[in-house]
């Protein structure tokens, strides 16, 4: 699979038996599991024989250790872990990767090769064009946007969100796109949305870059109406973009295990 997600996939039929294990976030929300899922069902239609398993750091099971545990036990001799989150934080930087070394020590014989996180990716942007456009939303020179994200406590994800926010500016004729956050930073939604239409945004549109419905997307989405946003976007989901570029990050980690052993 190529970049922009054109082309043929690049792991052929012997490297599809090694696994994929995607880490998502985990939410006490059942939409964001279910909206997960739908996510990797759709991975598993553009790879059939690929084996696609799905857990969470938190909230829902399976937990990312037990799942390890499980292919371990079933003689799986590695596999590529995705972490499915939408910017390299916390999660993918600590929390993450202290699962793998406690599964290493327990099964050694199990190789993982970790993938990078879902974002930045040039179809995340399109993948966030195609919500918006369902919420009735097009680039417009009278119309300004927010991208609002979760928000991290760790820089370089918001600056990874304020990067997007720039590329969506250069790809359509909006008034503004602004980056905000819904925790951990700022603006949040609400203040940006305000602070657009200070500055004469006669409407402003939000997107909502978030991997699946639940606690920050409602978020999102109140703070924004409340403060006079035009429309909101629902969450990233299972747009077709999300599974070409899971399936891009497979195939990538699978190219950087093939070069070690080169090396």
């Amino acid at each position: 699979m190529t970049a922009d997600g054109t082309g043929a996939p690049s792991g052929g039929c012997r490297e599809e038996r090694v696994p994929l294990l995607a880490v998502a976030h985990g939410s006490a929300d059942p939409r964001s599991a279910a909206s997960v899922s739908a996510v990797f069902a759709r991975v598993r239609s553009l790879r059939p024989g690929l084996d696609v398993r799905v857990s969470y750091l938190d909230h829902a099971a399976p937990g990312a250790e037990e799942a390890l545990e499980e292919l371990a036990a079933r003689g799986a001799g590695e596999t590529v872990v995705l972490p499915a989150l939408l910017t390299a934080a916390y999660h993918s930087k600590v929390d993450l990767p202290a699962v793998l070394a406690r599964a290493r020590e327990r099964g050694p014989w199990l190789r993982v090769h970790y993938a990078d996180t879902l974002g930045p990716h040039p179809l995340l942007v399109r993948a966030v064009e195609r919500r918006l456009a369902e919420a009735g939303a097009a680039p417009d020179p009278d119309t300004a946007l927010v991208l609002a994200s979760a928000g991290s406590s760790d820089p370089e994800a918001n600056a990874t969100v304020a990067a997007t926010a720039a590329e969506l500016a250069g790809r359509g004729p909006w008034r503004e796109v602004v980056s905000a956050y819904a925790s951990a930073s700022g603006p949040r939604p609400g203040e940006a949305v305000a602070a657009l239409r200070a500055r004469g945004a006669s409407r402003v549109a939000v997107a909502t870059y978030l991997l699946a419905p639940g606690f920050f997307a409602e978020r999102v989405r109140a703070q924004s109406l409340e403060a006079g946003a035009w429309t909101v976007s629902e969450a990233l989901g299972d747009a077709p973009e999300l599974a070409r570029v899971v399936l891009d990050r497979y195939d990538a980690a699978l190219a950087a295990r093939r070069a070690d052993r080169a090396a």
